[in-house]
Order: structure tokens, then C-alpha cells, then sequence
């Protein structure tokens, strides 16, 4: 195994990496996220509406969600020295269960490739699960692209 943390990460693709801490999703995240956003939707930020509405209560935006992505990954990737990561976009995304206010998330990293794109330019792709503590379902899944340029 290379003694460099990023030439060992590039030797795992295929591999689960990490399993993030929990996140904890409570209404003032996500009423923030909504005055950020401007999405006031009624689902997210009208707990009395929300209550009789078809989850029982607020839930957070799916873009909240995906939002957690980059603080759950900086957990488990090793410190990337010299490169600066971006991203790139998604392939795939889906919000596949409802995440409720005072829900508990963390993400699941697995490393689908990791190429050199040049001396300076790396591309890593992830197959990433958000799942919710004690749910039957994740929150979401999603195949995330990130670039890591040389500083």
C-alpha cells in the first residue's frame, strides 16, 4: 500500500471508502436552507400544515439533502494536500424516502473511478447512499463526479 493517502485512495476503486457520521436534520436547518434557497414550500417549513400533510409533519428539501454531500465526504477522504476538489455535477441522482425533521443522515461512500486526467487534473466518481438512521429505505442515492485540480 502507497505510504501517499491519495495514491492509496486511487488504488481502491470498486471499494466502499467510508461511512460518514451522523448528520442530524432538525427544523432550523431546514427553514435556513429555505430562506437560502427560497424554497418556502409548506412541506419543509409549516410544521401545522405539514402535520396533516402525507408525512406527518416537515421534511427536509432533497437539495438539503445532497448539500450534506461534501461535509460527509471530507470525513472519510483522506487530506487531498495539494488539490483542490470541485464539483462536477451528478449522474445520477434520486430521493428515494422522505427525510423528516429531527431525521439522523450519513452518507455511504464508495469509489466507482478514480482516473488522472493529466499531471494536475484528477476525476473520482462516487456511488453514494444517504441513508437515514432507523429508516427502511436511504434518503438518497446518487452517483456524485468531483475533480480535484492541482493548487
Amino acid at each position: 500500500m502507497p505510504a501517499d493517502p491519495l495514491e492509496a485512495l486511487l488504488q481502491r476503486v470498486g471499494q466502499e471508502i467510508g461511512l460518514s457520521s451522523w448528520q442530524v436534520v432538525d427544523q432550523p436547518r431546514i427553514d435556513a436552507f429555505a430562506a437560502t434557497t427560497g424554497d418556502h414550500a409548506w412541506a419543509h417549513v409549516d410544521p401545522l400544515r405539514a402535520a396533516a400533510g402525507p408525512f406527518g409533519g416537515t421534511v427536509a428539501h432533497g437539495l438539503l439533502t445532497l448539500s450534506l454531500l461534501p461535509a460527509m465526504l471530507y470525513e472519510i477522504v483522506p487530506d487531498m494536500g495539494p488539490w483542490m476538489g470541485v464539483n462536477y455535477g451528478f449522474d445520477r441522482v434520486r430521493f428515494v424516502a422522505p427525510v423528516p425533521q429531527g431525521a439522523r443522515l450519513r452518507g455511504r461512500f464508495t469509489l466507482l473511478r478514480a482516473e488522472r486526467e493529466g499531471e494536475d487534473r484528477l476525476a473520482m466518481d462516487w456511488n453514494v447512499t444517504v441513508e437515514i438512521e432507523g429508516g427502511a429505505r436511504p434518503a438518497a442515492v446518487a452517483v456524485w463526479l468531483n475533480r480535484f485540480l492541482r493548487a
